[in-house]
C-alpha cells in the first residue's frame, strides 16, 4: 500500500517530468524528493525512473506504478467524498422506481433541480408495472417508488402518501367495429374483441391485468404509451388515461365508449421504507408532495394525433 506522500510524489513526477519541478509542486527540497524516489525503487526492487535524459521519465515499471497510484488517489478522493457525504446525512445513491405510467421526461426538471444541490448523490431510475412496482420496494430494488397503484401491501417499515388519482376512459379506434355500436357496451360485447393490456412486471406474483374479461383474448404490451398506440391503430380495446389521450379523442382517432361496468379512478401512491430516510429521499418526497408536480406526473404527456 502506498502512502499519500508516495502517491503524490508519483503523480507530481509523472506530470512534471522533473524532480526539481516535482519538489516545487510538493513544496519540498529536491534532495528530499530524490531520496523518496530512490526509496520507492528500493521498496519495489525495480528501476522506476529513467535518469539518463534531460527530462526525467518513467520506466515501463514506473509507468504501471504511476497509473496505479493515480487510480488509487482518485479512489481515495471518491472514498473521502462518500464518507463526508454519508456523515452529513446524504445517501450515496438513491434508487427511484416509478410505475411505467409515470413518464420519465416529466421527472427531468426535478432531476435538474436536484443536481443544483450539488449533493454528489447518484440517482438511478428504473420502472416497473403494476405489482412489480411494490415488489421492487419490498425486495430492496428501490429506495422510493412513484406512481404505484392498488392498495399498499404489507411491507416492513412501509410509509406512503397518495400522489393523486388517474381518470380512465374506455376507447376504441375510429374504425373499430365497436366504434359505431349504440349504447353502453356490455361484457358479452367486449368479450368478442381483443383487449390491450400493459404487462405486469412482477417477478413473483401472477400479476394483474385490468379490463380483461374472463375468456377475452388479450395483447400484452410493455407500457401505457404502447397501449395507447395499439388501441389507436385498432389492435384492441381497453381503458386509457383520459388526459393522455385527450387530443386523440378530440381529433377522432379514438372514440370514447360508455360501458355497463365503468372503471373507477385509480389511486396512485408514493412509497418508501421508513428506516432509510436520508436527505436525498426527503428532498424528493418534498417535491412529490407538491400538488402541481403530482398533477403533471399523473396527467402524463398528451399524445397528439400525429405521434
Amino acid at each position: 500500500m502506498l502512502s499519500e506522500d508516495e502517491l503524490a510524489l508519483l503523480e507530481a513526477i509523472r506530470e512534471t517530468g522533473s524532480l526539481t519541478r516535482a519538489a516545487a509542486r510538493l513544496g519540498k527540497a529536491p534532495s528530499t524528493i530524490s531520496q523518496a524516489a530512490r526509496q520507492l525503487e528500493t521498496r519495489f526492487d525495480a528501476l522506476l525512473f529513467d535518469r539518463r535524459r534531460y527530462r526525467l521519465q518513467l520506466t515501463p515499471a514506473g509507468q504501471v506504478l504511476a497509473d496505479e497510484a493515480a487510480r488509487m488517489m482518485l479512489d481515495m478522493s471518491r472514498m473521502t467524498q462518500r464518507v463526508r457525504q454519508i456523515a452529513s446525512g446524504w445517501e450515496d445513491r438513491l434508487w427511484i422506481v416509478s410505475d411505467e405510467i409515470i413518464e420519465f421526461e416529466l421527472l427531468m426538471p426535478v432531476v435538474r433541480s436536484f443536481d443544483a444541490l450539488d449533493s454528489a448523490v447518484q440517482l438511478r431510475f428504473t420502472h416497473e408495472v403494476l405489482s412489480g412496482t411494490w415488489e421492487a420496494l419490498r425486495d430492496g430494488r428501490a429506495d422510493l417508488i412513484v406512481g404505484a397503484t392498488n392498495e399498499p401491501p404489507a411491507i416492513p417499515g412501509l410509509r406512503w402518501f397518495e400522489l393523486g388519482v388517474i381518470e380512465w376512459v374506455f376507447a376504441v379506434a375510429a374504425r373499430h367495429p365497436l366504434a359505431g355500436v349504440e349504447g353502453p357496451l356490455g361484457r358479452e360485447q367486449l368479450r368478442e374483441h381483443r383487449a390491450v393490456v400493459v404487462a405486469d412486471s412482477s417477478r413473483k406474483l401472477a400479476g394483474r391485468a385490468y379490463g380483461v374479461i374472463g375468456g377475452q383474448a388479450s395483447l400484452a404490451v410493455p407500457n401505457m404509451r404502447a397501449k395507447i398506440f395499439a388501441q389507436r391503430d385498432g389492435l384492441g380495446i381497453g381503458w386509457l388515461p383520459r388526459q393522455r389521450v385527450a387530443s386523440l379523442l378530440k381529433n377522432g382517432r379514438l372514440v370514447e365508449k360508455a360501458t355497463v361496468d365503468p372503471r373507477e379512478p385509480t389511486v396512485s401512491y408514493v412509497a418508501w421504507r421508513g428506516d432509510r430516510e436520508g436527505r436525498a429521499l426527503q428532498w424528493w418526497l418534498d417535491q412529490l408532495r407538491q400538488p402541481r408536480l403530482a398533477r403533471r406526473l399523473l396527467g402524463g404527456v398528451d399524445l397528439v394525433p400525429g405521434a
